[in-house]
């Protein structure tokens, strides 16, 4: 599965961001989809994920400010992010798999830079 990963910036703290990921082919063919984020020194961190077996699950450290949302009509994924942190600045990329278990042996986009300023 091939992912496009387009947004992502710069923004103060307080400000909001939209991530988009684009599939080639359709989305609805995709059991699974999430957002995962890595900041310097840190681990790799799962952000959200939903798939169709489970309800979304969204990490606590961004629960109420993240919401992940997808579009079947436009085959992209979403993660718009409200209320940011300078915590929350990371290298963002979305991955498409079997389960969200196991996402992150699936297909990766090429990731996308956010940068939240005090």
């Amino acid at each position: 599965v091939h992912l496009e990963q387009s947004g992502g910036g710069e923004v103060q703290a307080g400000g909001s961001l939209r991530l988009s990921c684009a599939t080639r082919g359709s989305i609805l063919s995709i059991p699974a989809m999430g957002w995962y984020r890595q900041a310097p020194g840190k681990e790799r961190e799962l952000v959200a994920a939903e798939s169709s077996e489970r309800p979304s699950y969204v990490a606590e450290s961004v629960k109420g400010r993240f919401t992940i949302s997808r579009d079947n009509t436009k085959n992209a994924l979403y993660l718009q992010m409200n209320s940011l942190k300078p915590e929350d600045t990371a290298m963002y990329y979305c991955a498409a798999g079997l389960t969200v278990d196991t996402l992150s042996q699936g297909s990766w986009g090429q990731g996308t830079q956010v940068t939240v300023s005090a």
